[in-house]
């Protein structure tokens, strides 16, 4: 896996910031991917995206960046649970030429007040010219 310097984000609803940690504001970032206005370009992009999507609530985007071999019926997220800061460590391929790729990230959250993490590696494809989720190995800690 190819390694990069850990990047590290937290949504902040206050100001709009957007919650994958790119240092703009929601609504021209992850949202107008959410809203369907644009497309993730690589698979970083697409992970960034639909950690957004978990930390604000978005299960149609979750649902529709999902491979259609493994994506679930519906859709539920857990209300005690608060997806707070992203940390990408790395990725393998998934750039704009691939149709493959992988990125590892801790997802930290909150849940019932008591502060988590999430350390996996998501496997992505292109289907249809377009980045979706497709499965992956971690574990919560």
């Amino acid at each position: 896996m190819a390694k990069r310097g850990t990047r590290s984000s937290t949504g902040d609803e206050t100001t709009g910031r957007c919650p994958c940690g790119s240092g703009g504001a929601y609504e021209g970032c992850c949202g107008r991917l959410h809203r369907g206005e644009a497309t993730a370009a690589t698979a970083e992009q697409l992970m960034r995206s639909r950690f957004s999507a978990f930390a604000v609530g978005d299960t149609a985007y979750l649902l529709r960046t999902w491979h259609s071999r493994t994506r679930p019926a519906r859709l539920t997220l857990d209300p005690r649970q608060r997806w707070t800061r992203l940390e990408i460590l790395g990725t393998d391929q998934g750039s704009l030429f691939d149709t493959t790729g992988q990125v590892e990230f801790v997802a930290h959250y909150r849940e019932s007040g008591r502060p988590g993490t999430l350390h996996e590696r998501s496997r992505f494809v292109r289907a249809d010219g377009e980045w979706v989720y497709l499965d992956a190995t971690g574990s919560p800690t």
